[in-house]
């Protein structure tokens, strides 16, 4: 059954973040997936996900869902727009809306849209709601 699980989810990296010198919590080192990073746990994927979602708006890099989804999984790689239509489907938020990266209300949407387009199934709630945990007991 592992092996018919999408390879965010085999690697407990339900964003598929990619390999760099940023290091996260709970990140397996070094990763034997060669293009994304792996994690000692689905919590710790999600945590990740928090991290670099809050950081792209702290550092000024991107304050609407577009501009989030536009770094976060660029064209020239992605179906970008339809990324985004897909999140703002699944949360209801326009892709205008500018998230406060630290309000569960809002980001939890948010990570579950984006985990179920990265893995093409619905994300656990409660997998998402752990790593939410996990992020702001850092960042609050």
């Amino acid at each position: 059954m592992k092996n018919r699980l999408s390879r965010g989810l085999r690697n407990l990296n339900p964003g598929n973040i990619r390999v760099s010198k940023t290091r996260y919590k709970g990140e397996r080192s070094p990763s034997t997936d060669k293009a994304f990073k792996q994690f000692e746990s689905i919590e710790y994927g999600y945590r990740a996900m928090f991290v670099l979602l809050h950081t792209y708006k702290v550092r000024g890099y991107c304050t609407t869902i577009e501009d989030i989804i536009n770094r976060y999984a660029p064209p020239f790689e992605n179906n970008t727009s339809g990324y985004i239509s897909k999140v703002c489907l699944g949360t209801g938020f326009d892709k205008d809306f500018a998230p406060d990266t630290l309000s569960k209300e809002q980001m939890i949407p948010i990570v579950c849209a984006m985990s179920e387009v990265e893995n093409g199934v619905p994300a656990d709630y409660k997998d998402v709601e752990a790593g939410w945990l996990l992020f702001i007991a850092d960042f609050s």
